[in-house]
């Protein structure tokens, strides 16, 4: 007698749809504002240094105004194709996410290898009532992210999946 293959288990195998939840509209700001403080850094370094260094002065200030002008852009742009494109997704089998538009990724964690679950709130996150879903397992790739979530559904989620992770009969590695 051979070993039954997939195809021939009694349990259908899991298909998941994709994710239908969007993040909170709140997080194209909080990603509008990352851009913005991380493209101002060396903008004010270079704009600095440029009018303390006059020799310098040009080859300065040319990469500084060119940089801050694709920071205005990156800020504008990027979080809307962000958002068009980020989706999660909690069923009773799986906590997973699709993020990417150019380059799609896909994460799913089974409920019954869930191992922790927290929420994190750094501060521009909490300036905009936003939250991180953090879902971690035993993969090596890392942990499963639902990042611009309204804190409150954050909370919750955690909450449920908790609950969920424990009534599941597994053993999570």
């Amino acid at each position: 007698m051979t070993a039954p293959t997939i195809d021939e288990s009694p349990d259908p195998p899991l298909r998941l749809r994709p994710p239908r939840h969007a993040v909170d509209p709140r997080a194209v700001g909080w990603w509008s504002l990352q851009l913005v403080l991380w493209t101002a850094v060396p903008v004010v370094i270079l704009g600095v240094l440029g009018l303390l260094i006059p020799p310098a002065r040009l080859w300065l200030l040319v990469p500084a105004g060119i940089l801050a002008v694709l920071g205005v852009l990156a800020a504008v742009a990027l979080p809307r194709l962000w958002f068009r494109h980020h989706r999660w997704e909690v069923t009773e089998q799986a906590v997973y996410t699709r993020t990417g538009w150019f380059f799609q990724e896909w994460r799913v964690a089974p409920l019954s290898r869930i191992q922790t679950v927290d929420t994190v709130r750094g501060p521009l996150e909490q300036r905009f009532g936003l939250a991180t879903l953090t879902v971690t397992t035993a993969s090596a790739k890392g942990a499963v992210k639902v990042e611009g979530l309204d804190a409150e559904t954050a909370a919750d989620l955690a909450a449920e999946l908790t609950v969920a992770t424990q009534a599941t009969p597994e053993d999570a590695t």
